[in-house]
Order: structure tokens, then sequence, then C-alpha cells
């Protein structure tokens, strides 16, 4: 078995675990990114760059050439309802660097964070390489081990970083509990082509109880179909005509373009959860993002928490890696720094998805929810959405040692 040594040892390179590595990484810590893939590119992956992340971009000098990369942006969030555009959120109104956000295939975002980390001497990435269970010294977490190509491996860490996602193995190996806040909905997730004579599509748009949510990649477009909890089964029980019909009645785009559906193979399926580790640490090793706290996809905000904890993060333990020790004092600040902002953000989504798209599934008619009609009214209203999906709850900034 091959053995590694590094100062911290993060699984997951998703977008809170490449940012760590790369903050850490600009402060002089070896760091290796164990990522159980070959490369980036997944179904599930969002797409949404918000205006806090470029703000840390900024910080760090990268928003310059990150901007250079292919995407598209708005500084509006409208919906359409039966052709009639509600407005519901303006990024414009943010005093920020990039007051817009940034549409760009969450691949793209981490290869660049990837690129940028790959010139640090004390950076190592290794694709391919699946943890599988925790290293223990005296009831310490002191690393990983696991297999990749080459076979089975172990990494000593003085720090072991669990951003693996909502199917964290290692939450489960560390034997975490998980408070699951229950979710109404589910996304039903495939791509059509997208035509140059394509008009620019709202974000969303909602027919008479079908929602459905559009994202421009350039030569084809991501559909996310949001549906009842446990409807999906119902949904292919109708068939693929019934389906490619709902296309053609809702999405704005000839007839055609709904027969690229050619069998249920081509529509994923993505089990909304919202859920967070009641406690985010053991000793030695600390979960962030996803695997300690699964958002709901409203907003897109998920990716945006995951750095912001990232940051937090990197800030509250740079200090104690250099030093050599993390003690469980040093990982329960972090929880106790991005708990809160985690916790509001869940609730307002779980509110939203409860008062808001759950009643909007069952709807009859097409009359926009209360508070859609009441942002699209009253136009000063829509900076507080904007900054809360755009900016979040409790930004955080990047220490001085990262800079």
């Amino acid at each position: 078995m091959r053995a590694y040594q590094s100062e911290c040892c993060i699984v997951g390179g998703g977008p809170a675990g490449l940012m760590l590595a790369y903050l850490l990484a600009r402060a002089g810590i070896h760091v290796t990114v164990l990522e159980k893939h070959a490369d980036f590119l997944r179904d599930f992956r969002g797409d949404t760059i918000h205006p806090s992340t470029m703000e840390i971009l900024k910080q760090l000098g990268d928003l310059p050439d990150f901007l250079k990369l292919p995407h598209t942006r708005f500084d509006k969030m409208t919906f359409d309802f039966d052709g009639l555009q509600v407005a519901i959120g303006d990024f414009a109104s943010l005093k920020v660097a990039a007051p817009f956000i940034a549409m760009m295939p969450q691949w793209d975002f981490l290869d660049f964070l990837a690129d940028r980390a790959r010139t640090l001497p004390n950076f190592r990435l290794i694709m391919q390489a699946k943890a599988q269970t925790l290293l223990l010294d005296n009831e310490k977490i002191s690393g990983v081990a696991g297999q990749n190509l080459d076979g089975a491996f172990e990494i000593r860490a003085n720090l072991t970083v669990a951003a693996d996602g909502r199917t964290s193995v290692l939450r489960d190996t560390a034997g975490m509990k998980v408070r699951d806040l229950g979710a109404p909905i589910d996304v039903l997730w495939f791509r059509l082509s997208r035509k140059t004579t394509d008009k620019p599509q709202t974000l969303g748009r909602a027919r008479k109880g079908k929602i459905f949510v559009m994202l421009d990649r350039g030569d084809y477009w991501q559909i996310a179909h949001v549906v009842a909890k446990g409807s999906a089964q119902n949904i292919r029980n109708t068939g693929l005509a019934a389906f490619r019909a709902t296309l053609d009645a809702t999405l704005g785009l000839e007839a055609s373009r709904s027969a690229e559906i050619a069998d249920w193979d081509q529509v994923k399926l993505l089990s909304v959860q919202v859920n967070r580790l009641e406690q985010w640490w053991r000793d030695g090793l600390l979960f962030i993002g996803d695997a300690a706290h699964a958002m709901s996809p409203l907003g897109g905000i998920g990716i945006n928490v995951a750095i912001q904890d990232a940051v937090a993060a990197a800030n509250l333990l740079v200090g104690p890696l250099r030093s050599g020790g993390v003690s469980t004092t040093d990982l329960a600040r972090v929880q106790s720094r991005r708990m809160f902002p985690v916790k509001l953000t869940q609730a307002l989504q779980v509110l939203a998805q409860n008062r808001i798209l759950a009643p909007a599934l069952n709807a009859a008619s097409n009359q926009p929810p209360l508070p859609f009609r009441i942002l699209n009214r009253f136009a000063f209203l829509r900076r507080y959405p904007a900054r809360f999906i755009g900016l979040g709850i409790r930004r955080e900034s990047v220490g001085p040692e990262f800079l």
C-alpha cells in the first residue's frame, strides 16, 4: 500500500473542496485533494456562479481571467407565467464588482480553480482516487484510505476535510447524525438542442402546474422540470408522448425539438434533499459544503454557500494548520461561524418550497403566486431576493494570509 503525507487532505473536488484547497495552498499549506472521477463532468452540476463567489475571485485577483471564460449573464431574475413576465430579483442593484449571475457549466469553474491551484507547488490533485474509509489514531481521524488506478493508498494528514457532497461516503463512515428537513419536490433533468434563432429565455417558465427552468449552455438548453416529490414514475408511466406534449406546451420551442427525447434514459431524476449534520466535525475531521448541509436547488444557492464554507474554514484553520495542530475547538469555530447562515438559508428555502412551489405544482391557473405578484409590482422590493440569492447570509471575505 502506498502511503502519503499531507498537512490537509480534502476528499471531493467540488466547489467547496477545490476552493478550500486553493486558498490553503496559497497560504503555504500542503494540500492533497482526492476526486473519485476522472474529470469534473457531472449531470447535476449547478451552472450559477453568484456575485458572492465572484467577490471572492476578485479578492484573489482571479476575476478578470474567470470572466474571460465562456458564460452568459443575467442581472434580473424573471419567471414567465403563460407569457406574463414576472420580475422577482434585480441583481444590478448589488454594490459588488460583478452585479449579475454568471451562467457557466460548473465543470468549467472547477477546471479554472484546479488550474490556478496547480501552479502552486504545495497543491496535489489526485483524480480517480476514491476515499473508502477513515484512518484512526487513538480516536482521532488521521487521514483516509482508498483506491485509485494504481491500487490501494493511505494519506495521513493533520486535518481531513470531507467535501464529497450530499452522498458523502465519509459522513456515513464517521457515523455523523443527519437532520432531514424534507423537500416536496424533485427535478427531472434533460437537454434539448439550442438554435441561434432561439429567443433568449427567462430563467423559469410555468404553465398550469408545470414548472421548468431553462439554462443556456451555448449549443443546448439544460432543462430542469420541477415535479412533486415521488411523482417521477407516474410521469414516466404516462409515456413519452405525453411528456413531449408538456414540453411543447410549456417551453416556447417548436414542437420538433421535444422529439429529441427519444427514450427515458435521456431524462435523469435528481432527488431533492434539504438536510444538515447536527455536528460538522470529529477530532481531525471537518465536513463542509453539501457533505455538511444539502441545499434545495432553489435559487442555485448551494454552490455559493459551499464556497462561503470553504472561505470561512480557510480563514479559521490556516493558523492552526501552520502550527501543526487543529483542535476540536478550532473545528467547532467553523461550524459556529457557518451554522447560522446555513440554518436561515435552509429555512427560507423550505418556506419557499412549501408555500410557493408545492402549491404552484397543483395550480389550475397560470396566475403567479402572491409573493411573485408583489415583487413584480414593487420594483424596489426586488433588491431583497437579489441580495439573499446573490450574496447570501453572512458573506465571507478572504483573509490577508491568502492574498
